[in-house]
């Protein structure tokens, strides 16, 4: 609460978890509640927890701190470390401002040559959970650290200015207890001209610029925004993709053209990609069918928050050839798998997210067990991609059903 000013608001705390209590637990939280309530009205009670402030206003490192104890210390400008990688990552561990892999220290001379000439001073808006200024310095000392080069830096600036689009609902993606991260999704030439990488393997590690860049994203969302893990980001046990959650379409194997056009990256809200294997479908619909089943169970969140749910496919281009050549166009694709990645409500109704959901009336009304249940509220919430390489795989990766996808062009002259 801190940091949004209001530091000495007593609070009410109720002990997690919520759901799949048992009454006899609900009665108990139920009464701690009314009993801290209590103490608060009546002024014999406040709360100690307070949120840590934004307060350093340097540029460098230093201004990036997270959400410790130490974070309300006013930082120096610039520190002083020996010239020698292992005592660089000693001192940035120390202080919570790595990942917990090796960086590279983001020197002035390094700054700046990130920056390119553009106002280090200029903000992009605020980023939760904290709530502070992101500058476009702050950036790129991030950058730095992740080890970008700075033709990379125009695609970190589209992909955070998507990132804090209300529709993209940052907050709920940095603080839910969901294994969720942003993926970007780049299209359009100049992704290509700096390296990055859509073809096989396109998810895992050995390309530059796509390891680099998700991973910048991820320093940002730590050292900017603040949501460091157990504190203020709650996954409850968090995911591989949240060191680094970046690919390029295979635009050249795509039968249907770019997912964006043009110098476009488009930011995701997903969870780790859900591997699609079919080696034996010679039909559109056979390897549909194996994507839709892929997509539905009763863990996923894709459903229950009904009204911002969204699924994306990434095709491998075996896959895709095999459908197009069925003559499916990318809009077929997406009317089969709203029709059919579908579970019976009797079968929702068993566990997972029941209880939970955000459904328009006409589907809470719906009393057939047997009736199939739509995972998402059109088939224009299905987004159909081409990535990979050879072998018949794909994925699907479920989004974390508060936040909606969201692209922005990539600006390579300017800021």
């Amino acid at each position: 609460m801190g940091a949004q000013g209001v530091s000495a608001l007593p609070l009410l705390v109720v002990e997690h978890p919520l759901g799949g209590e048992r009454p006899e637990a609900i009665a108990r939280r139920a009464q701690q509640a009314f009993e801290q309530l209590h103490a608060l009205i009546a002024g014999s009670g406040t709360s100690d927890r307070t949120e840590p402030t934004d307060r350093a206003s340097g540029a460098t490192a230093a201004s990036n701190r997270p959400p410790t104890a130490e974070a309300d210390l006013a930082a120096p400008a610039t520190i002083d470390i020996p010239d020698d990688p292992i005592a660089i990552l000693d001192a940035f561990t120390e202080r919570n401002w790595a990942d917990g892999l090796p960086i590279i220290a983001p020197t002035a001379e390094r700054v700046s040559a990130m920056l390119d000439g553009r106002d280090a001073a200029k903000s992009l808006g605020i980023m939760p959970p904290l709530w502070r200024q992101v500058t476009l310095e702050k950036l790129a000392v991030n950058a730095v650290m992740a080890g970008c080069e700075p033709r990379a830096f125009p695609i970190i600036l589209a992909a955070v200015e998507a990132m804090l689009d209300r529709a993209f609902n940052l907050y709920g993606v940095q603080a839910t207890t969901h294994p969720v991260a942003p993926l970007l999704v780049v299209n359009g030439a100049y992704g290509r001209q700096i390296g990055l990488h859509g073809g096989s393997g396109c998810f895992g590690p050995g390309f530059r610029a796509n390891a680099t860049i998700g991973r910048a994203i991820r320093l940002i969302l730590l050292n900017v925004g603040g949501a460091w893990p157990g504190r203020y980001d709650m996954a409850t046990q968090g995911s591989p993709a949240k060191f680094s959650y970046c690919i390029a379409e295979n635009e050249a194997a795509s039968p249907w053209g770019p997912l964006a056009e043009g110098d476009t990256v488009t930011v995701y809200g997903g969870e780790p990609p859900h591997n699609v294997n079919d080696h034996v479908s010679t039909t559109a619909s056979g390897i549909l069918t194996t994507v839709c089943d892929t997509a539905v169970s009763l863990g996923s969140n894709v459903g229950w928050y009904f009204s911002q749910s969204q699924l994306l496919v990434v095709l491998g281009p075996e896959h895709a050839r095999t459908i197009a050549d069925d003559g499916f166009t990318r809009a077929d694709v997406q009317r089969f798998v709203y029709e059919h990645a579908r579970l019976p409500l009797g079968r929702l109704k068993l566990a997972g997210m029941w209880g939970m959901h955000d459904w328009p009336a006409w589907m809470n009304a719906v009393a057939d067990p047997e009736a199939l249940m739509p995972q998402v509220p059109s088939p224009d919430d299905v987004f159909v991609a081409v990535a990979g390489g050879s072998g018949k795989h794909s994925a699907v990766v479920p989004n974390c059903t508060f936040s909606r996808a969201v692209s922005r062009p990539i600006k390579p002259g300017g800021d």
